[in-house]
């Protein structure tokens, strides 16, 4: 790995002022056409897509089937999304790119899927052969490659928003959570104008998309984000990679990993047409073992980013941009929900913000500089790394100072420069494992302290 010197600007009070001198107004930003006219495409492709296939359910099911189905399809949506959500709390992602995957997934490559899989049955049925056929030859290419694109123009256009597989497992997935959802509109309301239609009674019909959803939600609605979420892991990788080679050939071994398991798990369900244990088999002994792998992998993952924060931030505690208890908070997701409710109990809902958008902006920080180090060095690195630090020092100011046990001084890179009772001014070296005191309640206030010394181990004071 590349060294690379942090900012050259060491952290002061004064740099993080106007006053300073530090901060340049930035310049204006021109009006960006290109840029303007991809996202109203975008957006049109959407929006279009979107309408196509409310009005096909519309008309071809009827707005009772489309209403029941879209009830059923929509109860796990929620759950689906929170779990993404959730698994992307070291770095949190813009929500507008979240949305647009997720509208991708429900509107584009569902109409594309819709549109390539009813053609494929026709031609499958001019040439003798059956249905079946589709949903393991046709279905799991043009579902899986329909799920990919969306969150492929974000790697391509949008590089930045990609910063490791976590990532990938985030953007890709919720584009398959859209996609399954709206297909399970479709098959929920085929199901029930089937019951209904053979037996007269609208019961029957509500009884056939109860069983329908038990299988294809409860047992197996995470099937399209398992698929989807190889893919997005080998785009997460890919973005880390510095080799050109690596960066096409790992999404595309992706894909085809994510359209064979796919393809298999279809071949499954339709030789369970024929023997019933088949289902079962295939459930326990294929599907459970790699959801199970993959959720795990998906964890180890997640916790990667804290490691990262440890092992690549130090270099900026040396700079004085940071403290050692700052870089220790951020390691693990229990320290920093610790770090969470430490600044919610002194510095309340506003310090709890911050210390949100902190850990947030430091595990950017970190990533940028991982990347860095590994041979992908964007050509803004040096101002994205000044900005991210400056960003820092504003969260800081927020909760920094406001614990009364917390002694009274500053960190100036090497050693901790504190204020005694006595008011004395020295100077103690860092202790080898650094942790942030945060006690349960507040002791009385400390005796003031002279001016200019108001400066925790976090940083400076608000």
């Amino acid at each position: 790995m590349a060294e690379l010197p942090p900012s050259e600007v060491r952290y002061s009070p004064e740099s993080h002022s106007p006053e300073g001198g530090s901060f340049v107004a930035p310049a204006v930003k021109r009006f960006d056409w290109k840029r303007f006219v991809v996202v109203c495409g975008a957006i049109v492709v959407i929006a279009a897509c979107g309408i196509g296939m409310l009005a096909f359910l519309g008309f071809g099911y009827g707005p009772v089937p489309t209403l029941i189905g879209l009830a059923a399809a929509i109860l796990p949506v929620p759950v689906l999304v929170s779990a993404f959500l959730w698994l992307d709390r070291y770095e949190p992602e813009p929500w507008k790119y979240l949305i647009f995957c997720f509208g991708w997934g429900s509107c584009v490559a569902t109409a594309l899927a819709l549109a390539v899989n009813t053609g494929a049955s026709v031609a499958f049925n001019v040439a003798g052969a059956s249905d079946s056929h589709v949903a393991t030859l046709v279905a799991p290419f043009i579902e899986e490659l329909g799920k990919a694109i969306g969150p492929a123009l974000l790697f391509f256009f949008r590089r930045k928003a990609f910063s490791g597989p976590v990532d990938g497992i985030v953007y890709f997935g919720l584009s398959a959570v859209g996609f399954a959802m709206m297909e399970n509109i479709l098959y929920m309301g085929r199901v029930y104008i089937q019951g209904s239609d053979q037996s007269g009674l609208a019961s029957v019909g509500v009884l056939s998309v109860f069983m329908l959803f038990i299988v294809r939600v409860v047992l197996s609605g995470f099937a399209h984000p398992l698929f989807t979420s190889m893919t997005g892991i080998a785009f997460g990788y890919a973005a880390r990679n510095a080799s050109k080679g690596a960066r096409t050939f790992l999404p595309l071994c992706g894909l085809m990993l994510a359209m064979m398991l796919h393809g298999s798990w279809n071949l499954i369900a339709t030789l369970a047409q024929f023997e019933g244990l088949v289902i079962l088999y295939g459930y326990f002994a294929f599907m459970m073992p790699v959801f199970f792998g993959v959720v795990g992998f998906a964890l180890w993952l997640r916790a990667q980013d804290g490691r990262i924060a440890g092992r690549v931030l130090p270099v900026y505690v040396k700079a004085a941009w940071m403290s050692p208890p700052e870089v220790a908070s951020l390691v693990t997701l229990g320290r920093r929900l610790t770090a969470r409710y430490w600044a919610r109990q002194f510095a309340g809902p506003e310090g709890a913000r911050a210390m949100s958008g902190y850990q947030a902006t430091a595990t950017k920080l970190a990533l940028l500089r991982d990347a860095a180090e590994r041979g992908i060095v964007p050509a803004d690195f040096a101002a994205e790394e000044l900005r991210l630090l400056h960003e820092l020092a504003g969260y800081r100011a927020v909760f920094t100072g406001r614990d009364p046990r917390t002694p009274q001084g500053m960190w100036t890179g090497s050693v901790y420069r504190l204020v005694f009772p006595d008011r004395s001014v020295r100077e103690v070296a860092a202790p080898e494992s650094p942790v942030v005191p945060m006690p349960l309640a507040p002791p009385p206030p400390p005796p003031p302290m002279p001016y200019g010394y108001g400066y925790g181990y976090g940083g400076p004071r608000g």
